[in-house]
């Protein structure tokens, strides 16, 4: 009987034992699971927050290259500008390597936004611009120009000469000049006065109406008119350029990516005038004053007030731009504006046509004036325009 109750106690403590050993060692496994889940954790959160902080670096990293290639080229522009140099292209503008564009991680297409600096000036002006922008945007200019910050009080008519096609400019100095185009965002472009700078009439079309400003904006229409209809994106983004506490830029760096990366540029536009003086504190300038009906200027070549391109903004009631008089009056056919014999119909293209849709967006002049500044008959017709 003992010996049975002996063996009894013996497998009571086996069991006991055995259970003890399975409770430990589960305790051991949700103990090591537990740690397993917890490190999984910190190396997680280490992670992301090693991704925050590169991408927290490359942000720093973009801005110091952006700040350092800003301070390079404002050097650049300021000689030029002292000089009264049209620049290294005699365009008054030049390529500068690929675009260094800031902050368009967050921007989605068809958004844009225009800023001012501490000083109230304009300053950076991004877009993320898409094809039916541009579509949208043809045919007519979508928005009255607004006067940007410390528009000029007055702005003279003045006599440019160009070195690089040796043609002699006769209109304002000074344009409204837009930082993003009509052309490429529409109505988008007129929403804020930050987004317009005074510039100098070359800063804005250059020497041969392909320079300034339009050169960096052709770049677009041009990447559109190869890309129809396309949900491609372009990230443009104009920085003004100013020397210290002046009030006008001394040239703009415009920095433009298409998100296929076939367009990847960075233009240096010179806001500058050959000849002329500019202070850029005021606008004032030592420009002198032209006669246009002088005898001597007749006979010249030269180019009177130029086709306007998108981006540019002055106005003028030239008697050249709409005659008065009866025998050279434009009439009207439907929707149809006819042009009178002998006149034409001068486009932002320096195209001329016989008939348009809206007249107040085309130079009505003379066709043999229009020849004489260059401009040719076009060769075909849309709905807005016929040859």
């Amino acid at each position: 009987m003992k010996k049975r109750l002996t063996i009894g106690a013996v497998l009571l403590a086996s069991l006991a034992l055995a259970s003890c050993g399975n409770s430990t060692n589960k305790s051991s496994e949700l103990s090591s699971n537990s740690s397993s889940l917890v490190a999984a954790k910190r190396k997680k959160a280490t992670s992301l927050s090693e991704s925050k902080v590169k991408a927290s670096s490359e942000s720093s990293s973009t801005a110091k290259t952006a700040t350092n290639n800003s301070t390079q080229v404002l050097t650049k522009l300021v000689s030029y500008t002292d000089k009264e140099s049209a620049g290294p292209t005699q365009n008054y503008y030049w390529d500068n390597g690929k675009a260094k564009l800031t902050n368009f991680d967050s921007m989605k297409a068809g958004k844009y936004a225009f800023s001012a600096d501490n000083q109230g000036r304009s300053s950076v002006a991004k877009a993320m611009l898409t094809y039916a922008e541009y579509q949208a945007s043809k045919g007519s200019r979508q928005g009255t120009p607004l006067d940007p910050p410390s528009w000029p009080s007055t702005n003279p008519k003045v006599a440019i000469h160009y070195g690089l096609t040796d043609r002699v400019y006769h209109g304002f100095l000074y344009n409204r000049s837009h930082s993003i185009a009509d052309s490429l965002l529409g109505s988008g472009s007129y929403t804020s006065e930050y987004n317009f700078t005074t510039g100098t009439r070359p800063q804005n079309v250059g020497a041969n109406q392909e320079g300034g400003m339009r050169y960096a904006e052709e770049l677009v229409e041009n990447y559109w008119n190869t890309h129809s209809n396309s949900k491609n994106t372009v990230s443009y983004e104009t920085t003004p350029l100013y020397k210290g506490n002046e009030r006008i830029p001394r040239g703009s760096l415009v920095d433009i990516k298409s998100s296929d990366n076939q367009l990847n540029k960075e233009v240096v536009v010179i806001n500058s005038v050959e000849g002329i003086k500019i202070n850029y504190n005021n606008g004032s300038n030592d420009a002198k004053a032209y006669q246009s009906s002088s005898r001597s200027e007749s006979s010249k070549k030269y180019v009177s007030e130029a086709p306007k391109k998108h981006s540019e903004t002055s106005t003028t009631n030239s008697s050249s731009s709409v005659s008065t008089k009866q025998n050279s009056a434009y009439t009207t056919n439907g929707s149809w504006t006819v042009a009178a014999s002998g006149m034409v119909f001068v486009s932002n293209s320096n195209k001329y046509y016989s008939q348009v849709t809206n007249p107040g967006n085309y130079q009505y002049i003379s066709q043999s004036s229009a020849q004489a500044d260059g401009a040719q008959q076009a060769s075909r017709g849309n709905q807005y325009a016929r040859p």
